[in-house]
């Protein structure tokens, strides 16, 4: 068993109508998530707006959903920051706060050297809470490519990656190349991903579908392809949605369709078109007609 084994949500956070930050919701949203079976909580990424958020805002986030898991499930907190020393003031605080580990992107803010990239988590790893590095090389300027991710495995607290390219093969190389865990880093790799060797998912869609997507996972890490197949090609479409910048509007509709409302997005995310909602509510009504046709 891996450190981070199975399938951890990417937190939405629900809002008010007016924008503020609805933390009983937030706290009702990991609950149903622990009983619907998840193995385990990410608040504070980007699928969660932290860039939007007020410093105590955030912290307040991190507060509810480490107080709202009771230690049922570990939490992994998203320590993304514009500089060095607020990422690791992030992952400080998180590890003061009782999370299990942190998400952790590379320098965000323009395409850093090698050797920036060294620094800035080897700043990270000396707070002493196990790291899930993030490589996003399609929103941020850096690939952690396997080479750079057997370099950086050799620090103590990194053991795992969220890796987000979209290329499959990336994941026989990391584990060639390291002894990192590999977490699928998109949901429509889910289950690619866990045939060839990832042992852990940080997922989105799973906000609106937890059930549907720790299924998947279980399937396609035992190797039954039949059954995994049947119901990944049900979610897929689904799922491509997650692979949108335009993914935190698209799966907080999802949960409005699957009964469970969390508000508005925060600009500078504004609503999406009737054409594009209709597009979600079309694909969640297949995925949905699969669950309850098995």
């Amino acid at each position: 068993m891996g450190r981070f084994d199975g399938v951890y949500v990417a937190l939405v956070t629900p809002f008010t109508e007016d924008h503020e930050v609805d933390y009983k919701r937030l706290t009702e949203l990991c609950e149903w998530l622990i009983q619907e079976g998840i193995d385990g909580l990410v608040p504070s990424g980007s699928l969660g707006e932290y860039a939007t958020m007020t410093g105590e805002e955030r912290a307040k986030v991190i507060n509810t959903v480490i107080a709202a898991a009771k230690g049922r499930v570990p939490v992994v907190v998203g320590s993304a920051a514009p500089s060095t020393r607020q990422a690791v003031e992030w992952v400080q605080f998180s590890k003061d706060a009782g999370a299990a580990g942190v998400m952790a992107l590379p320098p965000i803010n323009y395409k850093p050297l090698e050797n920036e990239v060294f620094a800035h988590y080897e700043a990270l790893n000396t707070v002493g809470l196990p790291i899930i590095a993030y490589n996003n090389p399609h929103d941020y300027k850096i690939d952690l490519t396997p080479d750079i991710l057997a370099r950086l495995s050799k620090m103590e607290n990194i053991v795992a990656v969220k890796e987000f390219t979209g290329d499959v093969r990336r994941i026989q190389d990391i584990l060639a190349m390291s002894d990192l865990e590999v977490m699928v880093g998109v949901d429509d790799l889910a289950m690619e991903g866990a045939l060839v060797g990832a042992t852990g998912w940080i997922s989105g869609v799973p906000n609106a579908l937890p059930k549907e997507g720790v299924e998947l996972f279980r399937l396609a890490r035992e190797g039954n392809l039949k059954q995994a197949q049947a119901l990944y090609r049900r979610l897929l479409p689904l799922f491509h949605f997650d692979a949108s910048p335009q993914l935190v509007q698209s799966i907080k509709y999802m949960m409005e369709l699957a009964n469970f409302p969390v508000g508005p997005t925060r600009p500078p995310r504004l609503p999406l078109t009737e054409e594009y909602y209709a597009d979600i509510k079309k694909a969640f009504d297949y995925a949905v007609g699969a669950a309850s046709s098995r």
